[in-house]
């Protein structure tokens, strides 16, 4: 039988053959392609004799010239397709020098530069309620442009394209505006730029609100070029760690809104529309784009490292030496067609600004810009209410935060008292339930009639009116008010920069840190004044020590307004229970708490810590 061998592998004779015929191949290709090139040097250059025919006479219709000329323009026709583009030459368009163009009106002063026709300085002048201005760190009016940023990405309303080439072009062009100096609003400004074969028109309108019109067409050689309007990344008042990580990028499609962390968003990712808004945002501020045709637009996202270890200021964790990157998020828009129109709001997250700004087409409004965290429903209502108290009742936010804590306190107070009844109750029958432990402790663990043992006691605790979930209630009440106080503390604009007393900002640490000592001693007054029926005593006295200093450490680094809202809680909490200890329920606890702790010193075991008469 015939043997199958693979040529590749020997140096028979099917190698020569292959060899052979690649040889043969490569020679038939070598003289085609001579051949080719022999004959296209024989040919006439066509369209440069008929040029010059034409330009030599003027043959006269049905002549022997006549008849040549128009074969000879037949053949141009034909050729035509096969030739470079023609480049269409556009009027020249561009200033000589560097100017500027200041846009204000009683919430913003702008100010564009005609190099580039990007923004280089947005200053708020009005903040949403408190009055007065936003100011930056160093207490100058708050710049919302990112300087340090935006001199290595691109300043704001600067124009980004897919060629790396065209965008350096359209950052650097000195663009002729058609207006400079100050102008008030209600106004527009048109920025034109050509260099004979790119043209660029970008026109703002402006009126009394936060939002702005922006048209944008950018065309090279006559043809439509897809140009991002963008705000590159970050804002003014990014200036510790804290303001560094909540930057993110913002989009509404479909209804649905999606928060990304800037460590998330993809450098130069396309979303495609329908978009309602889409845009930038921090934990204060905001700039998004609300396009006048959202089935056409295409939202684009960038992201770039920015070293800010000189301008970083330390907050609650210190800095480490060297670089200190950080990233920053950008976003911009742009239509398919090529010209892109739309709104642009720059602002502050303020609820009341924000539901009185909608997308177009009556789309949803940007309320749900705001995001307060995983119990943010909780978080926006409780702000809500806080808002409501400092325009009708305080006028100052840490005034504003202690009524609102008195006033949850009351509402928790039925709570309180179902609790304690409960635990009276648990205490009456505290020895019965011991009994039936002691009868099934013989058993181990693993050994099914211990569900005997469940069961007699649930039967116990059903007889006498007992729940064993009452005790909870006021936990499950008072740790999701907390976390969403602690998710809504920091992101409302309205608390930024707040005073109370002697702190200058409710969103900081207290500089002198006396709120986190306050907050021990209130947090270990509350246990000590609580009592806690059917709790191990080295529980009791583990959770005695153990909160307060878990407490003070955690509000030693948070926001004051937290500190204040957690101690002031404590106190009516302590005052609370001292009330309800006096009266015959209390007593009653007090009695049976006190008849068994005796119990159990008398066995030997330790004591316990239990309300304070």
């Amino acid at each position: 039988m015939a043997q199958y061998t693979n040529p590749n592998q020997q140096g028979g004779g099917d190698n020569k053959s292959f060899m052979v015929m690649m040889l043969a191949l490569l020679g038939v290709l070598l003289g085609m392609q001579f051949i080719t090139a022999k004959k296209k040097a024989a040919e006439p250059k066509q369209p440069t004799a008929v040029t010059q025919s034409a330009s030599a006479s003027n043959p006269t219709e049905g002549s022997p010239s006549a008849n040549s000329d128009q074969n000879a323009s037949t053949v141009v026709q034909q050729s035509a397709p096969a030739a470079a583009p023609v480049k269409t030459s556009v009027p020249v368009v561009e200033a000589k020098a560097a100017s500027t163009t200041v846009i204000e009106n009683e919430l913003y002063r702008i100010t564009f530069s005609n190099k580039g026709g990007q923004v280089t300085s947005w200053i708020l002048k009005k903040k949403p309620a408190g009055g007065g201005i936003f100011e930056d760190n160093d207490g100058k009016p708050l710049n919302l442009v990112h300087e340090q940023a935006a001199a290595k990405f691109g300043y704001p309303l600067s124009l980004h394209t897919s060629d790396a080439s065209l965008n350096t072009t359209l950052a650097n062009a000195m663009y002729v505006p058609s207006a400079t100096g100050n102008l008030a609003a209600p106004a527009t400004l048109t920025f034109k730029y050509s260099n004979g074969d790119l043209q660029v028109v970008k026109t703002f309108s402006f009126d009394e609100s936060y939002v702005l019109h922006s048209d944008v067409a950018v065309t090279r050689n006559g043809q439509p070029v897809r140009a991002y309007i963008m705000w590159p990344g970050g804002f003014g008042d990014q200036y510790d760690s804290y303001g560094y990580a909540s930057a993110q990028i913002d989009t509404s499609i479909d209804g649905k809104t999606d928060h990304t962390a800037a460590k998330k968003v993809g450098n130069d990712a396309t979303i495609s529309g329908p978009i309602s808004w889409g845009g930038t945002s921090d934990s204060f501020f905001a700039a998004v784009f609300l396009p006048d045709s959202p089935d056409s637009s295409v939202l684009t996202t960038t992201k770039n490292e920015l070293d800010v270890s000189k301008t970083i200021k330390k907050s609650s964790f210190s800095v480490s030496k060297g670089p200190v990157m950080v990233p920053m998020a950008g976003a911009g828009l742009a239509d398919t067609s090529g010209h892109t129109l739309t709104r642009i709001f720059v602002g502050p997250k303020a609820i009341r600004v924000l539901k009185a700004i909608h997308a177009s087409n009556n789309g949803p409004n940007l309320e749900s810009l705001l995001d307060f965290g995983f119990f943010g429903v909780i978080g926006k209502y409780l702000f809500i209410v806080l808002q409501y108290i400092h325009s009708h009742m305080a006028s100052n936010w840490g005034w504003a935060i202690v009524l609102l804590t008195i006033f949850i306190n009351i509402l928790i107070l039925p709570f309180r008292i179902s609790t304690m009844k409960n635990g009276l109750k648990m205490q009456r029958i505290q020895p019965q339930m011991n009994d039936i432990k002691a009868k099934y402790k013989k058993y181990k663990a693993t050994d099914p009639r211990r569900n005997e043992m469940n069961a007699e006691i649930m039967k116990l605790q059903k007889d006498n009116g007992v729940n064993m979930f009452g005790g909870c209630i006021p936990t499950l009440i008072t740790l999701p008010l907390l976390y969403a106080f602690y998710g809504m503390l920091p992101r409302v604009v309205e608390l930024r920069h707040a005073h109370f007393l002697w702190m200058t900002d409710l969103q900081a640490p207290d500089p002198l840190h006396i709120l986190p000592i306050i907050m021990v001693v209130s947090q270990f007054l509350v246990q000590f004044y609580t009592p806690s029926p059917g709790v191990d005593a080295s529980q009791q006295k583990m959770m005695a020590f153990v909160m307060p200093a878990i407490s003070g450490w955690f509000t030693w680094y948070y926001g004051a307004g937290l500190a204040i809202y957690w101690a002031v809680g404590n106190f009516i909490g302590i005052i609370q229970q001292a009330v309800m200890n006096q009266t015959s329920l209390g007593k009653e606890m007090r009695a049976v708490a006190q008849k068994r702790s005796r119990r159990k010193a008398g066995l030997g075991a330790g004591t316990t810590i239990q309300g304070r008469r």
